[in-house]
């Protein structure tokens, strides 16, 4: 068994991440936004000034560096930067190369996203990722934000693709066949054009130099219970695998994971365990090292970023458990030769959790009427993982046992 890691390798990047959608504000020009305005209200709450990022970006900032933390992952809104079909606002596109430098002023590596589940209003109305030209459309918009990302090392293409492509069913007028009972159906029209969609972006992003690409999957760690395994193999390939293996020939692959999908005879089984999250999900830490170990299984040698892993939760005390618990398990299957490059906690901020804003993912709280930050003891706790290399967590190992 090799040496037991006493801390991460060096150059592990320790941060947080973030969504425009979810924490700028105003981004009236998205689906997104669209939909929460439906009359009738399609959701309980809309997303308004969310956090006001938008203009409290360099405040975010600071509080990463002053954590301690080495990358902040933040995304572009291609609503913004491309308004109308084939015109780009040169001014949105230099407010986030002011953002990307802002980052590299402080010392920190940007992760930048270019599709975090907002898109164009005129996008969707043109028929989305099932569009035969959202490939190049999609294209044309990475091609015109290559300005901006001048300095930036890790880009992904699209966040969680599965599960846009299971948004993509829900609104299709067509039916489409889930993969088990109470499992939510994707289309497999949206999948193919996500797929073409994220290579055309990575031959674009080939023209900078030093670029690691690649897109985010939201590992549903689906598990087999009471002898199921044929159906969930069903269920895995459907929400999970063929995703993966799109990234098989990428620069990295994005690990997204925070709890797992059980499926029985019946088709999915809901959470019953005993403690949940406020999104109704089992309290299930070792989520994490399941999905890098099936995540690695399935692409090989290729890199692996912890694009996101986090807990909702009102109680502070038991978001650093659950960290610390799936970096813990986290380090053992490092220990077993996977090659993970960093760990990106979802998220920085309480932010807009598309519907609601019961949820809270943050390590810093924010005040919804003055938009004022503040740091958790997760948080602090957080920053001191990260300032540490993760040997704090040696001194707790008790726990990592069970996630070996």
């Amino acid at each position: 068994m090799p040496h037991p890691l006493t801390s991460f390798p060096t150059g592990f990047l320790w941060g947080a991440a973030t969504a425009a959608h979810q924490t700028e504000g105003n981004n009236v020009n998205t689906d997104s936004w669209m939909a929460e305005n439906a009359v009738p209200p399609r959701f309980a709450e809309r997303s308004g000034d969310a956090c006001d990022s938008y203009h409290r970006w360099p405040d975010d900032l600071d509080i990463v560096r002053d954590l301690g933390l080495g990358a902040y992952r933040f995304s572009i809104e291609w609503a913004r930067v491309e308004p109308e079909p084939g015109h780009f606002s040169q001014a949105e596109i230099a407010h986030y190369s002011r953002m990307v430098q802002g980052c590299l002023e402080r010392g920190i590596t940007p992760v930048v996203t270019l599709h975090h589940f907002s898109s164009p209003r005129w996008f969707r109305r043109d028929g989305a990722w099932t569009s035969a030209s959202a490939a190049d459309r999609f294209a044309r918009y990475v091609e015109a934000v290559l300005p901006a990302l001048d300095g930036v090392h890790w880009i992904c293409t699209i966040n969680e693709p599965n599960m846009v492509a299971m948004a993509e069913a829900r609104l299709s007028a067509e039916q489409h066949v889930p993969a088990a009972p109470g499992v939510p159906a994707l289309s497999d029209e949206a999948f193919e054009g996500l797929a073409s969609a994220h290579r055309a972006a990575r031959e674009v992003l080939a023209a900078l130099p030093g670029v690691r690409s690649g897109w985010t999957v939201a590992n549903q760690n689906v598990t087999a219970v009471d002898g199921a395994d044929e159906l969930a193999d069903r269920v895995r390939n459907s929400v999970d695998d063929r995703f993966l293996d799109v990234g098989r020939s990428d620069d990295f692959i994005g690990v997204q994971a925070y709890s797992r999908m059980l499926i029985g005879p019946d088709g999915l089984r809901k959470a019953t365990a005993s403690r949940q999250t406020q999104m109704g999900w089992e309290f299930y830490p070792a989520a994490l090292a399941e999905a890098v170990r099936h995540t690695a299984a399935r692409v090989g040698d290729v890199p692996i970023l912890v694009t996101e892993n986090g807990i909702a939760t009102p109680d502070d005390s038991e978001r650093i458990e659950y960290t610390q618990l799936a970096l813990e398990g986290l380090r053992a299957a490092m220990e077993d030769g996977i090659d993970v490059r960093g760990y990106l906690h979802w998220s920085l901020l309480d932010n807009y959790e598309w519907g609601s804003w019961d949820a809270t993912f943050g390590l810093v709280a924010v005040d919804r009427t003055d938009f004022r930050r503040t740091v958790k003891s997760s948080g602090r706790w957080y920053g001191q993982v990260a300032q540490t290399n993760g040997a704090i967590l040696s001194e707790s190992d008790q726990t990592a046992g069970a996630l070996r």
